[in-house]
């Protein structure tokens, strides 16, 4: 016991001390009634890491004095699946609670390993209890959904960290023998990102590293040392892994490749989910070079394609080629700086109607009614080009894209200029 991490040592037994998700398992809550009366449906657990998913399935498994099954999605396949189905079978005796499956990370189940599920479920040969970080519309199939309640966790508020927090120090075995002063919070608690698991990890690695003093003051300059200093401190869910992808962004906003590939490398070393970094990828690519170089969003998408096929490691040289390649790319943000100025002339304009002359005329009445009666058609005329109007007439004034002046938007405004010659 003594060699188990603090969060393992504090995991609760009980839900009377499980903290958080009250909206779940408080006094009277849907869940907790649930329990309380003994009869848990299958259902899916749907929140961020750390909030208590994998640790609410065996208090309730404990309740209800069930056989606890659990998979990992990411080692099991099939076969392991129709092996616990079996020997669920033979330990359902006729009117004793069916045995509970947890499958931790279920959204990593392929379609057929979810299909293998569903008749064992349907015929309440095993409850299911998943747990996922995504959102299971996409990632659970819809037989499977279907015969599933889905509970949202949320991540710890400040009162429940702080119950934790305070929890730990005076009840568990090792830290309790100490005399550990909260001088200040601020820190662990922002590190933590509502993360119960990493809070207990972040006041482990503090207070270990000064074995042998009775007395542990915690303040925030020592957290932040102590995570500085401990490598593996990067957390993919916290406040660092925020801190770090806004620098990787910024490097390759202000073309820096050398800073880029930093702040990449920093991800990698520190586990990041490669496939998060690949989509920050693709939102830079039309965000920051847009139409400096279209290419730049092709060889983006292409990289999130390419990571999936090939993993890891060697996803990693396909991440760093289209770092650098983003980040030495001319940059343009007339297209996002277009779209939002669209959207606030939406807002300030309300639903305009269509002009007549764009509208579709699939019936009969419609033409009678002028639909699309004075449209031009482009291609009828020299140059593909018409000049007409497309805006409502309230907004023939405005002017949204703006083109910027890099080599390939400078085509675009030089086109544009020779076909409305004084618009843009």
């Amino acid at each position: 016991m003594m060699s188990q991490p603090l969060a393992e040592r504090m995991r609760p037994k009980t839900l009377d001390d499980y903290i958080g998700q009250k909206h779940l398992v408080g006094q009277g809550a849907v869940l907790r009634k649930m329990i309380d009366a003994g009869r848990v449906p299958s259902f899916i657990l749907w929140g961020p890491p750390g909030v208590g998913k994998t640790t609410l399935a065996q208090i309730i498994s404990n309740k209800l004095e069930a056989p606890f099954y659990t998979l990992s999605a990411i080692s099991s396949g099939v076969k392991d699946v129709r092996e616990v189905i079996d020997k669920a079978k033979s330990n359902r005796f006729f009117n004793t609670t069916s045995p509970i499956l947890f499958i931790d990370e279920i959204h990593r189940f392929s379609k057929s390993q979810q299909d293998s599920l569903l008749g064992a479920v349907e015929t309440g040969v095993v409850t299911l209890i998943g747990a996922t970080t995504e959102n299971p519309s996409f990632e659970v199939i819809r037989p499977l959904l279907s015969r599933c309640q889905v509970y949202v966790l949320k991540s710890l508020d400040k009162e429940d960290l702080l119950e934790l927090l305070n929890k730990a120090i005076s009840e568990d075995i090792l830290l309790k023998e100490k005399e550990i002063i909260l001088t200040e919070i601020n820190a662990i608690l922002r590190y933590s990102g509502g993360d119960a698991r990493k809070l207990l990890n972040i006041l482990e690695l503090v207070t270990g590293s000064e074995e042998g003093n009775k007395s542990i003051e915690i303040t925030d300059e020592k957290v932040v040392e102590r995570l500085q200093e401990n490598p593996a401190a990067y957390d993919k869910g916290g406040e660092m892994h925020y801190d770090i992808i806004s620098a990787f962004i910024k490097s390759i906003r202000g073309s820096d490749p050398d800073a880029a590939i930093y702040w990449l490398a920093r991800m990698v070393a520190g586990g990041e989910d490669p496939e998060f970094i690949a989509r920050r990828l693709v939102i830079s690519a039309a965000e920051d070079i847009g139409l400096a170089n279209p290419n730049a969003l092709l060889l983006a998408n292409a990289c999130f394609d390419a990571l999936k096929k090939i993993g890891w490691p060697e996803g990693r040289i396909i991440l760093a080629e289209t770092t650098v390649y983003l980040a030495t790319c001319p940059k343009s943000n007339s297209a996002y700086m277009a779209i939002d100025s669209a959207l606030e002339l939406v807002n300030r304009t309300g639903n305009l109607p269509v002009p007549l002359h764009l509208r579709n005329a699939p019936t009969k009445l419609m033409k009678e009614l002028d639909y699309g009666k004075e449209y031009k058609y482009a291609h009828s005329y020299e140059n593909n080009f018409v000049k007409q109007d497309f805006l409502p007439s309230e907004l023939l004034s405005e002017r949204i894209w703006i083109g910027q002046p890099n080599p390939a938007e400078q085509k675009l405004i030089d086109h544009m200029k020779r076909l409305w010659v004084d618009r843009y």
